[in-house]
C-alpha cells in the first residue's frame, strides 16, 4: 500500500462525515489542508493579508459546495482547484498598485468627506443603478453575478448554462452597453 493510498483511505471517512453535516469533521479537513491551500494562494497573490482572506473564502466555498462533491477521494484536488480559481479571480480583480506620498492620502481622505464628494458619489451610484435597469435582463444578470455577487466565470458558466467563452463575451458586451447607457445620461 502506497503512502498516497493510505492518506486517501484515512481522508475519505472524514470527507464523508463532513458531507453529512459533521462540522468537526470539516474542521479536521481545514486543519489538514490549511497550510497547503495557503501555499497555493500565496504563490499567486504574494500578499499575506490577501492570501489569508482568500484561504477563508476557499474553505467557506468548500463548506457550502461540499455536498456537490461526488467522489470523496478527490477532495484534496477539488479543494486545490477552488483555491487556484479564487486566487486567480482575486489577482485579476485587484486594482493596480501605485506609489503615493503619505501626505496625498491625507488630502484624498479630506476630499472624500466633503458634502460635494458625497453628493457626487450618490449621483454615480444612482446612474449605475439606472443604467443597469435600462439593460436587458441577460446583460443585467451577467453584470450583477460577476460584480455584485462575485461569481467566478466557471460559476457563471454553470448558472447561465453557457460556455466560459460565452460568459466572457457577455461580460464584455454588457459592460459596453452599460457604458453607453450611462454616457447617454450625461449632460452634453
Amino acid at each position: 500500500m502506497t503512502t498516497s493510498t493510505l492518506i486517501t483511505d484515512s481522508l475519505t471517512p472524514i470527507v464523508l462525515r463532513a458531507q453529512s453535516g459533521d462540522r468537526d469533521a470539516f474542521g479536521d479537513l481545514v486543519t489538514l489542508f490549511e497550510s497547503r491551500i495557503f501555499g497555493i494562494v500565496m504563490q499567486r497573490l504574494r500578499n499575506t493579508a490577501e492570501a489569508d482572506e482568500v484561504v477563508q473564502e476557499v474553505f467557506l466555498r468548500a463548506f457550502r459546495k461540499l455536498p456537490q462533491l461526488q467522489d470523496a477521494e478527490r477532495f484534496g484536488g477539488w479543494l486545490c482547484q477552488i483555491a487556484v480559481r479564487l486566487s486567480i479571480n482575486r489577482a485579476v480583480r485587484r486594482p493596480n498598485e501605485t506609489c503615493v506620498e503619505p501626505e496625498s492620502f491625507d488630502s484624498a481622505q479630506e476630499c472624500e468627506d466633503t458634502p460635494f464628494a458625497a453628493m457626487i458619489r450618490q449621483e454615480n451610484i444612482a446612474q449605475v443603478r439606472e443604467g443597469l435597469s435600462q439593460l436587458g435582463r441577460l446583460d443585467r444578470e451577467t453584470l450583477w453575478a460577476f460584480y455584485f455577487e462575485g461569481s467566478s466565470l466557471k460559476e457563471m458558466s454553470e448558472q447561465f448554462e453557457s460556455p466560459i467563452g460565452t460568459i466572457k463575451r457577455r461580460l464584455h458586451t454588457a459592460r459596453g452597453r452599460l457604458r453607453d447607457v450611462i454616457s447617454a445620461m450625461q449632460p452634453a
